[in-house]
């Protein structure tokens, strides 16, 4: 891309992720070049794949849970391609790391909505949060506690939004 492409990208990205300057747009747009030009897949040049959003992930952020890498990259791939491209990357990034608490809160809920519906089911829930207890008991199955800590928090948000 010629450099006066390159700047128009960035203050388009600018304008669009409103949670970043200028200068960290142009960060964020060079690192995305760096990563794509490690990439060995089909989308060459326009994006990065899958694997090489999850060892960003994994490297940046210490992020393991393999459920939550994947949901994380749906959330990013908007349109579904199979490919993070530079807009989706820097506007994925601006609400991840500088997104307002309403924008956070959005975020996640997409993360846990895993089937897209609008609701995060006690399924949903018990899928997002198996892998997270790091110490079972010996004499439980080890997704009791998981079902355990899933009934915990639907009680409670029953008992603090049901009993107004």
């Amino acid at each position: 891309m010629s450099r006066k492409g390159v700047k128009l990208l960035v203050d388009s990205l600018t304008r669009s992720a409103k949670h970043f300057s200028k200068s960290e747009v142009e960060c964020l747009v060079n690192l995305f070049d760096t990563l794509v030009a490690r990439a060995s897949s089909q989308f060459a040049g326009a994006g990065f794949d899958r694997t090489v959003f999850r060892d960003t992930l994994h490297s940046a952020f210490g992020m393991t849970d393999d459920v939550v890498l994947d949901r994380v990259f749906s959330t990013f791939d908007r349109d579904n391609s199979g490919c993070i491209t530079v807009v989706e990357w820097v506007e994925g990034l601006a609400v991840l790391l500088r997104g307002t608490l309403e924008e956070k809160m959005k975020y996640c809920f997409a993360v846990y909505d895993l089937n897209g519906d609008g609701y995060i089911s006690r399924e949903e829930m018990f899928q997002m949060l198996k892998n997270s207890l790091l110490i079972q008991p010996a004499d439980e199955e080890p997704d009791e506690g998981v079902k355990d800590l899933v009934e915990i928090a639907l009680k409670k948000m029953a008992s603090t939004y049901c009993d107004t």
